[in-house]
């Protein structure tokens, strides 16, 4: 009886499982015929909630990515410089007076007496910067009060500039550019001129005049060895010689220029946080050359490759040398307003104190009332002009920018392609 069971069993589980995989087959395709033939009915009449064929399905994500992006923070747009003003004994009047002239509320500024001032006139500065009542509200303007001494020719005017800057950084992450001028130097364009020119321009780049033609400052100057009593002496007295004299490097490149420069930060990052050693090699180098500040920043950033890309060959000043130039530039008199004007700078060097011709630029170029004053920009408000502050982000450019723009419009090309850089 059992083996009868086991006999039948099998056939039925086949039979059983032939028949489902039939049935459910038949069922698949008719539920197919029958759902295509409803789709082909309702496919004869328009529906709002079915969407036409003929038009790409519609996605919420790719609306919200065309979405225009958002417009640029206006503050961002324009940039802000960091001044070094500095002078010496006598200088206190030249100093005030280019600080005023140069100040806008965006921008950050250090001013320095060196130790050879006598201590009341470091005294005064100090009262003035604290009791100028712009000053002490936007709080842009800081007085190195321990003075340092600086020794002309020496190694020590570079300290005090990498001091300035080491400062700056500190006090400060919201600036761009940082410029250095002396007490006898003065802008012949409104900083609402410059800040107006600069704004479209590459923030890496660094305006230093410079050139590896040494010629006769080879054997005057990179060869024979000085010592600055500066470094070591609370008074001043000048540089002095010893022998014997030192060959000509082979480790870098010897380049010089100006003095004066308008350097991006940077640029002054490299040479104050120094993660490479290329800044202080070449620090520990100069201490030892004439006229240093003539040679340290320019040899610097041509022996970087990736900063040379950026040096522009400028310093944004009109200075009257003579030919060959001397170790001083000619003083400018009101004779050389025209050429100061036609040279498209945005600062000339170097001035006597309350020269006739400073009150001609004061007038013609800056718009400044009043000996001493402010310069007008948008930031100026309440009466008298420019005795509060307005919205600093108001930049009213003149006649300044337009010059200005010819001149570092071509010097920017001209670094761009890398003409004249760092040859």
């Amino acid at each position: 009886m059992g083996h009868l069971e086991k006999k039948w069993l099998f056939p039925l589980v086949i039979s059983s499982v032939i028949c489902m995989f039939l049935i459910a087959t038949s069922f698949n395709m008719g539920l197919i015929s029958s759902l295509h033939t409803i789709n082909s009915i309702f496919s004869m009449f328009p529906s709002p909630l079915i969407p036409n064929q003929s038009n790409p399905p519609f996605f919420a994500e790719r609306k919200v990515g065309k979405l225009p992006p958002p417009p640029p923070d206006p503050a961002s747009m324009i940039p802000r410089f960091a001044y070094l003003v500095s002078g010496s004994k006598g200088d206190l009047e030249k100093l005030w007076r280019t600080l005023k002239a140069l100040y806008h509320p965006l921008n950050q500024y250090i001013v320095h007496l060196d130790l050879e001032s006598p201590p009341e006139e470091r005294l005064e500065l100090a009262s003035r910067v604290a009791n100028e009542s712009i000053f002490a509200e936007i709080g842009n303007v800081f007085m190195i009060t321990k003075a340092n001494m600086v020794t002309y020719r020496g190694p020590t005017m570079v300290a005090n500039t990498l001091h300035a800057c080491a400062i700056l950084l500190k006090r400060s992450n919201d600036w761009d550019w940082f410029i250095n001028l002396s007490a006898s130097d003065y802008p012949l364009i409104t900083q609402d001129d410059l800040l107006h020119t600069f704004s479209p321009l590459d923030r890496q780049l660094n305006f230093i005049e410079h050139t590896s033609k040494l010629g006769w400052k080879v054997s005057k100057r990179a060869l024979p060895l000085m010592i600055d009593p500066g470094l070591y002496k609370t008074t001043k007295s000048d540089i002095f010689w010893v022998h014997p004299h030192r060959a000509r490097p082979t480790a870098f490149k010897l380049f010089t220029g100006s003095a004066w420069m308008v350097l991006s930060r940077s640029f002054v990052e490299y040479l104050i946080w120094g993660w490479d050693n290329l800044p202080r090699t070449l620090l520990m180098y100069y201490s030892n050359f004439v006229s240093s500040p003539e040679g340290y920043f320019h040899t610097v950033i041509c022996n970087e490759p990736e900063l040379a890309k950026t040096a522009v060959n400028h310093d944004l000043h009109y200075i009257s040398w003579d030919v060959p130039p001397r170790q001083h530039p000619h003083t400018l008199t009101v004779n050389d307003t025209r050429k100061m004007i036609a040279s498209g700078a945005a600062f000339a060097r170097k001035f006597q104190r309350d020269d006739p011709v400073l009150d001609k630029i004061d007038q013609e170029l800056l718009g400044v009332d009043n000996r001493g004053g402010f310069t007008p920009g948008g930031w100026c408000s309440g009466k008298p002009k420019c005795s509060k502050v307005g919205n600093p982000l108001k930049i009213k450019p003149g006649s300044g920018a337009r010059r200005l723009r010819g001149l570092v419009t071509k010097l920017a090309k001209a670094a761009k392609v890398g003409r004249d850089q760092c040859k």
